[in-house]
């Protein structure tokens, strides 16, 4: 079903308004991990086909910074019809392409599509602030203006999510865009930016380079008319980001992943937590920035939460996500499944007792995807490995405690921060718990995925730096802070000095 949708694709790069090849012309294939067939293949391109794009975007943000906001709002209001009008195309690209179900697939569409709906909605605010001035006859305010060049660098995991979260409040502000999307996840770029071309945004405006981290990434990276970086990605890539932008003093955005818990209180809803759990542990399967890593369980309920999950997960159904019933689909190549499968070694040489899962699977059925069955370890203890590095794949971890007072310190104890959840019927617990878990995001009966777009989205330690994609807030990445004084007094007012006291 998917294969007729992309067969034989080739993504080419997307400068000035038109698609090109590289001098390069080296390719990579784009495979789908639920069957192993190639969908098409994407360009690898070099630090000049950067520069090229650069030189598109600084003639055309010269242009677009002038346009007023309303009208570049009205873009995005066209680009979120076109998305409307498509969900159903792309999402079975999406599916073929990264694996997710299909329901999950779409789920991912509508999250661009309401982003769209959103960020152009703030092409009529784009608000600034104004102040009494301490003089007389002078009035102040602030307002907002783009930054320039943005480079965006997104993942596979969500790959046209991720990116409208970028593009969308990048491109309402008044800036142009270099995007380098993942080089598993090509073909959703492509669609995307073929949307922004029907939609009338001008050349130039958005840019697609595709190609390799090593290459292209850092190509965009070191740029030095490239204004801002925005990165979604690991850890170790998004260390590496900032200490070249800060050689620079480029302004970065860094969203670096998760180990993230869902606590389970002795007076929670069991259903609804091994439900919630199920979902934030196996949805995608657990190649989420916000999935369920581990599990922090009351000892007086742990034994019953532990078989009420193990009947759960025998229900899954792993396969092609395009599949009608499929819960479970592959991860996303074969790098991916060996690293998760050496978590799960360590995990049970830590001394953690497997009570799920914990293989790959090679059934007939499967054919050559990459599938791993869902995982449950039970007796981990914090500072085991698999209690806090980030596995990135279907394997979760319960960890038994005593109180809530040991739960949110558990929670706390690792090296990430971006969200966190409790199941709980305890209004104090409640309070407590979204007072004191230190991450960006916190749900209260409910698992840890489910952010919506008009909040902000990010976290803190080792997940990110400070910003935030999505809400008002991702318009902070993408505008500087412009203070603005008007004197219509007639003489020289010295601010702090000609004051009336």
């Amino acid at each position: 079903m998917a294969n007729t949708v992309v067969d034989g694709a080739s993504v080419l790069n997307y400068i000035n308004g038109e698609w090109t090849a590289s001098k390069n012309s080296r390719f990579t294939e784009i495979i789908n991990p639920a069957n192993g067939s190639v969908l098409g293949k994407v360009l690898l391109s070099t630090s000049k086909d950067v520069d090229n794009a650069v030189a598109a975007a600084k003639a055309a943000q010269k242009k677009w910074r002038l346009v007023p906001a309303p009208q570049r709002a009205e873009i995005l209001y066209q680009v979120g019809a076109l998305m409307k009008e498509r969900k159903e195309r792309l999402s079975q690209i999406l599916t073929s392409e990264m694996g997710k179900v299909i329901e999950e697939a779409r789920g991912e569409v509508q999250e661009g599509i309401d982003m769209a709906f959103y960020m152009a909605g703030e092409g009529r605010r784009l608000t600034g602030d104004t102040t009494p001035s301490e003089l007389k006859d002078k009035f102040a305010m602030s307002v907002r203006v783009p930054v320039g060049i943005v480079g965006i660098i997104t993942p596979w995991n969500f790959p046209i999510a991720i990116a409208t979260w970028k593009s969308f409040p990048a491109i309402v502000a008044g800036n142009a865009v270099i995007w380098k999307p993942a080089t598993e996840t090509p073909l959703m770029a492509q669609e995307l930016v073929n949307i922004f071309t029907e939609a009338g945004l001008p050349k130039g405006v958005i840019n697609l380079v595709t190609g390799s981290g090593a290459e292209v990434g850092d190509a965009i990276v070191e740029h030095p008319d490239i204004d801002v970086i925005s990165f979604t990605g690991s850890n170790e890539v998004g260390r590496r980001i900032a200490e070249k932008c800060g050689r620079s003093l480029k302004r970065v955005s860094l969203e670096m992943g998760g180990k993230n818990a869902v606590i389970v209180m002795e007076d929670a809803d069991l259903d609804l937590a091994v439900e919630g759990i199920l979902w934030s542990a196996f949805g995608t399967s657990g190649q989420r920035c916000t999935a369920c890593s581990r599990i922090i369980v009351h000892e007086k309920v742990k034994e019953e939460l532990e078989q009420r999950l193990l009947a759960e997960m025998k229900k899954l159904t792993i396969g092609n996500g395009l599949e009608d019933g499929i819960k479970v689909g592959p991860v996303i190549n074969e790098r991916a499944i060996k690293k998760i499968h050496q978590y799960v070694e360590i995990g049970q040489e830590e001394g953690a007792k497997l009570l799920a899962g914990g293989s790959i699977l090679e059934d007939k059925h499967l054919g050559n995807g990459y599938y791993y069955a869902p995982t449950l370890f039970t007796n981990v203890r914090p500072t085991m490995r698999i209690a806090q590095e980030e596995i990135f794949g279907p394997v979760t971890s319960i960890i038994p405690v005593q109180s809530l007072e040991e739960a949110i310190e558990i929670n706390n104890g690792v090296s990430y921060g971006l969200s966190s959840a409790i199941f709980t019927k305890n209004v104090n617990n409640v309070f407590t718990a979204q007072r004191d878990l230190d991450t960006g995001i916190v749900y209260i009966n409910a698992g840890t995925t489910g952010a919506e777009i008009h909040l902000p989205f990010g976290g803190s330690k080792g997940t990110g730096n400070g910003h935030r994609d999505s809400g008002v807030q991702a318009l902070d990445v993408f505008t500087e802070w412009k203070s603005v004084y008007v004197d219509f007094s007639g003489k020289l007012q010295r601010a702090q000095i000609d004051m009336d006291v």
